[in-house]
C-alpha cells in the first residue's frame, strides 16, 4: 500500500464521517453503536468494505422516507449487527484457521 492509497483512504473515510454527521442526532447515535459492534465482532474487511457506507445510504433513505431509525432496524442493535454479517468471514475466524483449528472447534481439538 502506498503513500497515495492511504491518502485516498483518508479522504474516503472523512467523507465518510461527514455523511454520518449529516444524519440526524438519533441516527448517529445508533450508528455509532453499530460501528463499535461491528468492530468488536471483526468482520473481515469492515473499514475498506461496502458494510458501513451502506449502512450509511440505508440511513440517508430512512430519513429521506420519514422515519425514525428504530423503524429501520428495530429494538435490538446488536441482533441487526449480526444480521447484517451473518455469513461474513470474521478476524476471529481467520487466527483460527491459521492456528490450523476450524472455527468453532472445541479447544484441545485439531482437525
Amino acid at each position: 500500500m502506498g503513500i497515495q492509497d492511504i491518502i485516498e483512504g483518508k479522504k474516503q473515510w472523512r467523507a465518510h464521517l461527514a455523511r454520518v454527521k449529516a444524519l440526524p442526532p438519533d441516527y448517529q447515535i445508533v450508528y455509532k453503536e453499530m460501528q463499535r459492534y461491528l468492530f468488536k465482532v471483526g468482520p473481515v474487511g469492515l473499514a475498506d468494505g461496502p458494510l458501513l457506507p451502506g449502512i450509511v445510504d440505508f440511513f440517508e433513505e430512512g430519513v429521506a422516507a420519514g422515519k425514525g431509525v428504530s423503524e429501520l432496524i428495530g429494538p435490538d442493535v446488536a441482533a441487526f449487527c449480526d444480521d447484517l454479517v451473518k455469513d461474513s468471514r470474521t478476524h476471529a475466524e481467520s487466527y483460527q484457521e491459521s492456528l490450523g483449528g476450524k472455527p468453532g472447534a472445541e479447544e484441545g481439538q485439531h482437525p
